[in-house]
């Protein structure tokens, strides 16, 4: 699990630095996000995360888990107090998606992007992946 979260990591910083922006890494594992990025002359914190599509939908887990002596010790959903964007890295597309947190509203447990239209024609609350790919 550690080696998808750090290549994911890696997939975004690239994926972020092509694009133009400044990149610092938080030293330590305490942070709540992974990346600082430097854009438009703003730092904004990102949470990186590492997925898997289905061909239809991408589920991204937008919280934290810690974890003590092999049981988890406490869950925490991200929010926007605690970083600006939710990255993913779409390990079956190869792609990276950027999820403003202030989507993410009190906090949720999982978010999920549609690489294709719900087959029930649903449009309301639909998060299209291509949507989500610009940063």
């Amino acid at each position: 699990m550690k080696m998808k979260g750090d290549l994911a990591e890696l997939k975004v910083a690239a994926d972020i630095r092509s694009r133009g922006h400044q990149i610092a890494l938080p030293y330590g594992e305490d942070w709540l996000f992974d990346l600082v990025v430097m854009r438009h002359g703003a730092l904004e914190r990102v949470q990186v995360k590492h997925g898997r599509s289905d061909g239809r939908t991408l589920e991204v887990r937008a919280l934290t888990v810690t974890i003590t002596a092999g049981k988890v010790q406490a869950r925490r959903k991200y929010t926007a107090t605690d970083i600006d964007w939710l990255a993913v890295w779409d390990s079956t597309t190869d792609q990276c998606a950027y999820v403003p947190a202030r989507e993410l509203g009190s906090g949720m447990c999982c978010i999920t992007l549609r690489l294709e239209p719900a087959r029930n024609g649903q449009r309301r609350g639909v998060r299209m992946l291509q949507d989500y790919l610009e940063f």
